[in-house]
């Protein structure tokens, strides 16, 4: 993997990091993840475009200029859609912009929150005294940020919270600077969990769900 912070940013993040734990007694996890999905169906959806727009151009020349031989109009067109689908495709393979724009909404918020909750199961954040941590994951390729907080801060990192926090960072991420990104999210963040809301995360001591 590429990395996409230098070491100075590395080391600069690191440090302002461990201040904001020394302050909250929070645990904070900055997250950079190239891509949170392999996303195999977006060079189909590109050859599709690429082989339906090539089909259409050949259409619109054909007749303006019609060729004499219908196999060699045929030939030919085969030939242009197969080669506009294959470069629409390697586009989508080695233009991480290109391939966005076939990437839905909906699937690039949903990966991206499926990869955070992985990753905090996996590197066991959950493991913190009184359950005080959050993840702070940026994805690059999807451009999503995710504020994944564990129970014992759920209530102070809510949702509201999390969509300042999240906007803080945005025009950063944006703009290409994903270290200024977390930097505006980690300073944000420490905001929210110095706040003196006095929210705490109390477990009722009898729950009943239907379950599945």
């Amino acid at each position: 993997m590429k990395h996409s912070l230098t070491d100075e940013e590395r080391k600069e993040l690191d440090q302002r990091t461990a201040v904001a734990e020394k302050r909250t007694g929070v645990q904070i996890v900055l997250a950079i993840i190239e891509r949170s999905d392999a996303y195999a169906e977006l060079p189909w959806k590109a050859f599709a475009m690429g082989t339906s727009g090539a089909g259409l151009l050949v259409l619109i020349m054909n007749m303006v200029w019609p060729l004499p031989l219908p196999t060699m109009a045929a030939l030919l067109a085969i030939v242009i859609m197969l080669a506009a689908g294959a470069g629409f495709a390697l586009l989508c393979v080695f233009v991480p912009d290109f391939a966005r724009l076939f990437l839905h909404t909906h699937r690039a918020e949903s990966e991206t929150m499926q990869y955070a909750r992985s990753f905090f199961l996996s590197h066991e954040l959950f493991g913190t005294p009184q359950r005080r941590a959050v993840l702070l994951m940026v994805s690059l390729f999807e451009r999503r940020i995710v504020v994944l907080p564990d129970v014992g801060l759920n209530l102070k990192v809510n949702q509201d919270a999390t969509e300042k926090i999240i906007a803080h960072m945005r025009v950063h991420l944006n703009s290409g600077q994903t270290a200024r990104a977390l930097e505006a999210g980690l300073k944000k963040l420490e905001e929210v969990l110095l706040s003196s809301d006095g929210s705490t995360h109390d477990l009722p001591n009898v729950i009943e769900e239907k379950g599945t």
